[in-house]
């Protein structure tokens, strides 16, 4: 019997939505790799980028459980001295929720030009609208 391996060109992409109000971050984010890896598709090829692309709403609504909130630090450096930036999961919260969100996706896809390709296919948005209804979402249940 021979392994099955998919190729780049007989790749088919669904598009899935993911409602991320109430729900935990890491709940929402390991959800949320898993489809943009294609682990959930019998078709998963390790070397191919076989994920599907993924729509995250309400990136202000997630929970952080215990005392994250005030404890969790998010770091950015400009890369020159002094530059480094610190801030709360709170602060992260109130005025950057996509981009809490998006750091949590991304850092447990692949850290190659693969999981590159994967994060470009993750799209997340602050409220419950978003601009992808052409491409007809599935909704996923957490």
């Amino acid at each position: 019997m021979k392994t099955f391996m998919l190729r780049k060109e007989d790749v088919s992409t669904k598009w899935y939505l993911i409602d991320a109000e109430g729900q935990n971050l890491g709940r929402v984010a390991t959800k949320a790799a898993h489809i943009l890896r294609g682990k959930h598709k019998v078709t998963f090829t390790p070397h191919v980028n076989c994920g599907d692309a993924v729509i995250i709403i309400n990136a202000s609504k997630v929970n952080l459980t215990g005392d994250k909130l005030n404890k969790k630090v998010y770091y950015n450096h400009s890369g020159y001295p002094g530059g480094l930036r610190e801030r709360t999961a709170k602060i992260m919260k109130s005025e950057y929720p996509v981009e809490m969100v998006e750091r949590a996706v991304k850092g447990m896809l692949p850290k190659n030009r693969l999981g590159r390709q994967m994060y470009k296919k993750l799209f997340v948005y602050e409220g419950s609208e978003h601009k992808h209804e052409a491409q007809q979402p599935e909704k996923i249940e957490l």
